[in-house]
């Protein structure tokens, strides 16, 4: 078999298979409020939040577009198929890792940070498009601080709104409610993570000269979809317990809060075209109602815990990536 070939149906098997580590390490971070609030049993809320994700992954592109085209060029990329294996390598690796220790992290921030140091590796900070990795760069970090703030002023507004209710009976026509904002932060989910493995396919098919534009082919869209969706499946209980405990203790109004503060933030985020961590904004939204409700509630050591690790995740994943790369390009 040619080397190009199997080289592109690497990127491929390996791009499915981050999209399937997606679905059970970021997934997690969309339903974790209604599980720990117990508005939904968690079984349940990973099959729904698994038929939410493959929805919100097949009805956008704008996102993988911008993943295909705005870090480095593919037309221009020497050596590409082999830069976007040694990417997806070291993204696999870091997910997992996190995952394993039930940390929060960001597989946006990994697979960016290895597109990234991959390309440098290969051919230099040169290769690199500044004004569209910026972007990108931008979006990941004012994100976050935006759903602190977003959620902080939707908790304040539920405070004033339900300020005379019976807790318990607010307590319980919340969990309701729950029910149905846990599937819109699953739907948006999809809208935007699933992209970037979208991305990703597209980018190594344009290395490879087996495709002349950025369009995301349709089986690419259904194949991303369906790694997602099977992941979800199969559910991220360690980052659950971490996202919907260990921040702050969550009741019902506080996870509808949550909810809608970060599903908004994400869903913008994929109309304009640009990725964005779910694992951030869902993490700070929580936060930034935990803040609402009562700053001393928020367990501040554990969100330093993953504010460190979102800061970490780009270099460490741009250095082992690039690592990677060089080990490849050894044998290849």
């Amino acid at each position: 078999m040619d080397t190009l070939i199997l080289l592109t149906l690497l990127v491929v098997v390996f791009a499915l298979a981050f999209d399937f580590i997606n679905g059970f390490h970021d997934t997690a971070n969309a339903i974790a409020t209604s599980v720990s609030t117990r508005a939904l049993p968690p079984k349940t809320a990973v099959m729904m939040a698994a038929i939410m994700n493959f929805i919100g992954a097949i009805t956008f592109t704008g996102v993988a577009k911008a993943i295909t085209k705005d870090i480095v060029d593919p037309f221009a990329l020497q050596n590409g198929t082999l830069v976007i294996l040694a990417a997806l390598l070291s993204a696999i690796a870091w997910n997992l890792i996190t995952w394993y220790f039930g940390i929060p992290s960001s597989s946006s921030h990994a697979i960016i940070g290895s597109i990234a140091g991959a390309a440098v590796a290969a051919a230099g900070f040169g290769v690199l498009n500044y004004e569209g990795f910026v972007k990108i760069l931008q979006a990941l970090i004012i994100s976050p601080f935006l759903a602190i703030a977003v959620g902080f002023l939707m908790m304040s507004l539920f405070k004033i709104l339900f300020k005379g209710f019976n807790l318990y009976k607010t307590n319980k026509g919340f969990r309701t409610v729950q029910i149905g904002t846990a599937a819109l932060q699953s739907f948006t989910h999809g809208t935007n993570d699933a992209q970037k493995a979208m991305g990703i396919i597209t980018m190594a098919l344009i290395a490879a000269g087996m495709q002349t534009d950025d369009e995301v082919q349709g089986w690419v869209r259904v194949a991303c979809a369906l790694a997602m969706g099977l992941g979800t499946s199969i559910g991220g209980y360690k980052i659950i317990k971490t996202v919907g405990g260990k921040i702050m203790k969550i009741r019902p109004v506080n996870g509808v809060a949550a909810d809608l503060s970060s599903a908004s933030i994400i869903f913008g985020a994929t109309l304009i075209h640009l990725p964005v961590s779910t694992t951030h904004v869902i993490s700070s939204a929580i936060m930034g109602v935990g803040a609402a409700q009562r700053v001393k509630g928020v367990k501040w050591g554990v969100a330093r815990k993953i504010v460190l690790t979102w800061i970490i995740t780009l270099p460490i994943s741009a250095t082992l990536a690039g690592l990677i790369y060089l080990f490849l390009n050894l044998f290849f």
